[in-house]
């Protein structure tokens, strides 16, 4: 699945999704059906096994079609609830074209805390 194996970490919380129109005012951003986006700004990093060194994480922005409501503020380890990547590739104005990935997701859930290494004989539990 997308970004499984991965450790999310909000770095920017959720809000409205916007986009500057003609007069350099910003617009909100809906989709088809007239549905307020919002975005949220994420640091990806590989989750490893102990003693292994994670590579580089990675800030990423994922637009989300629904309100995840509150509680999502900046450090808050989240999931992304049926996340996707969608290449595309945009011919701009000046010839140039434009392309990467975008994220997308039906909202954010609270992620499980890492799990507690578990204590044996030798640490003191019978």
């Amino acid at each position: 699945m997308v970004l499984d194996g991965y450790k999310l970490t909000v770095v920017e919380p959720p809000a409205p999704k916007t986009r500057p129109d003609g007069n350099g005012a910003d617009v909100p951003v809906t989709d088809r059906d007239g549905v307020a986006q919002f975005v949220v700004s994420l640091f990806a990093k590989l989750q490893v096994q102990a003693g292994q060194r994670a590579p580089k994480g990675e800030e990423i922005k994922v637009t989300l079609t629904a309100d995840p409501g509150d509680g999502f503020g900046e450090d808050a380890r989240v999931q992304l609830i049926d996340p996707k990547i969608n290449p595309y590739s945009i011919d701009s104005p000046d010839g140039r074209t434009v392309s990467g990935i975008a994220f997308k997701a039906l909202g954010l859930k609270h992620a499980h805390p890492a799990p507690m290494a578990r204590r044996g004989k030798d640490d003191g539990e019978s």
